[in-house]
């Protein structure tokens, strides 16, 4: 079993800053490998050429001020429910096919002044709304290792774009494991930042108590990098955290000798494909001979946190989306001289939402209903409240939890139809957005299924703000597995 080597676009980036290398000559190979692989796996929706050439050029002729910015020429490609001036914004769905934000996210606008180039927005499943990047209405994308299956979702497009060299860096939101888990499929780094740790504001809303945008990247010191750009208080966003911004690149390549690693038992099962469980069972003695602690854990809860996310989320979601009404902007269907008002608004939302997306509409608007929000939205909040202890009292015992991310490699594109078997997807990784923690995703390795070498992702978990010690576990366990 073999991993990906680290690619750690950062150190382009100080040659770039240098003067040793050029940015347009990069955003020029960048934008040529687009056209040639993009038709194949359609992770970009559209790309800005033009744009992405000239600010590489501006930042060549500026050499003094590309040494001040840390990012400086490395492409990045931003999942397209993060708002941003060029281009459209359109969260893969038909309902805003022609949104034009007017206004920059608080991500997009930060990488931008640390010298990254946007080269295009990258597709999703509709509105953030799966584990596939199937359910989009400008169709799948797919998954570089095999163009038969698909990346996860829902950031599959910035996944498959970072896992085909398509961009250096690329920003996706993790609402219940969609930075994490296709990170996983593709063979990426993925990390899903602690709640309020990084701005939403300008992500278009899904589940707000859940929603965090975060870096999909080749190596764990170039998501380190990333975050370190884009963490920290925004006065635009209410939910934004105002707790002081580690230096995570600082403390990167600290030896993690006495490291406390649990393991929970709830995570090895044998519902997860046998080369899942190996490649935890391969982690667990490399951190073993780096010095670690390895601290058996337990967390039962584990099995409630796909029914509590799909009464929460949806509930989140179908508030969110009753701005979506073919009033204000977006889709608006034709009507008869006969129709009226509701029939307006009932057209308009049939017709442009997908059926993922109306499907937990109808469950959130129903949790929340009359009679049965007690029953339901009432309880999973309780459930939520207990999942989140558990893993209080599990970061007591240890200081990053460690496991897989999804239970399976890639699955061929179709093949999921029963919603539910999808949904089961992210046991491993909703709870980190229920308990508001910090998660990341790395190459553990490959499967060989149906002919086809597939990665394998594993999952480490900390404490809320804990990214430095969670960045450092899978700094270590990377250079364990690149030989460095």
């Amino acid at each position: 079993m073999t991993t990906i080597a680290p690619d750690e676009r950062v150190l382009h980036a100080a040659r770039i800053a240098s003067g040793n290398a050029s940015a347009e000559e990069s955003v020029r190979t960048t934008l040529a490998r687009i056209a040639d692989r993009n038709p194949k796996l359609n992770a970009y929706r559209e790309t800005f050429d033009a744009h992405a050439l000239a600010v590489a050029a501006a930042l060549d002729r500026a050499p003094a001020s590309a040494k001040a910015k840390p990012l400086a020429g490395l492409t990045i490609a931003v999942k397209d429910n993060i708002a941003t001036t060029e281009g459209k914004t359109t969260c893969s769905s038909k309902i805003l096919a022609n949104y034009q934000s007017p206004y920059d996210a608080t991500v997009v606008r930060r990488l931008r002044d640390a010298g990254a180039i946007m080269v295009g927005k990258t597709n999703l499943d509709e509105f953030a709304m799966g584990s596939s990047s199937e359910n989009c209405a400008f169709g799948p994308v797919r998954n570089p290792h095999d163009t038969t299956r698909v990346p996860g979702g829902s950031s599959g497009g910035s996944a498959a774009a970072i896992a085909d060299s398509l961009c250096d860096i690329a920003l996706g939101s993790d609402t219940g494991g969609s930075i994490r888990q296709p990170a996983a499929l593709c063979g990426a780094v993925g990390l899903k930042p602690t709640y309020g740790r990084v701005s939403r504001y300008g992500l278009v809303a899904f589940g707000s108590s859940l929603d965090q945008i975060g870096p999909l990247t080749r190596s764990v010191r170039d998501a380190a990098a990333v975050l370190q750009v884009i963490a920290g208080h925004d006065p635009l966003d209410s939910t934004s955290a105002d707790t002081p911004v580690d230096d995570y690149l600082a403390t990167l390549d600290q030896p993690i000798k006495g490291l406390r690693v649990g393991v929970p038992k709830e995570y090895v099962s044998e519902a997860n494909d046998a080369s899942v469980n190996a490649a935890v069972e391969r982690a667990i003695d490399t951190y073993r001979s780096l010095g670690a602690t390895i601290v058996d854990v337990d967390l039962p809860l584990t099995d409630l946190g796909i029914s509590t996310y799909y009464v929460i989320a949806p509930a989140e979601a179908s508030s969110n989306l009753a701005r979506f009404d073919g009033i204000r902007y977006g889709y608006r269907a034709p009507l008869s001289r006969d129709e009226d008002l509701f029939d307006l608004y009932a057209k308009s939302r049939a017709e442009g939402f997908g059926a993922e997306v109306k499907r937990r509409i109808m469950i959130g608007t129903y949790v929340l209903s009359s009679g049965y929000y007690d029953a339901y939205y009432k309880r999973a909040l309780q459930v939520r409240r207990l999942i989140k202890n558990e893993f209080d009292t599990a970061f007591q015992a240890c200081d990053v939890l460690l496991g897989p991310t999804s239970p399976t490699p890639a699955f061929e594109i179709g093949k999921k139809s029963d919603p539910l078997s999808m949904y089961l997807c992210d046991v491993y990784t909703v709870n980190t957005n229920i308990a508001g923690i910090c998660g990341i995703s790395i190459p553990g390795g490959f499967a060989t299924v149906g002919g086809s070498k597939l990665p394998v992702g594993l999952q480490l978990q900390a404490a809320a703000f804990a990214e430095s010690t969670l960045l450092r576990a899978a700094r270590m366990l990377e250079r364990a597995y690149a030989g460095g």
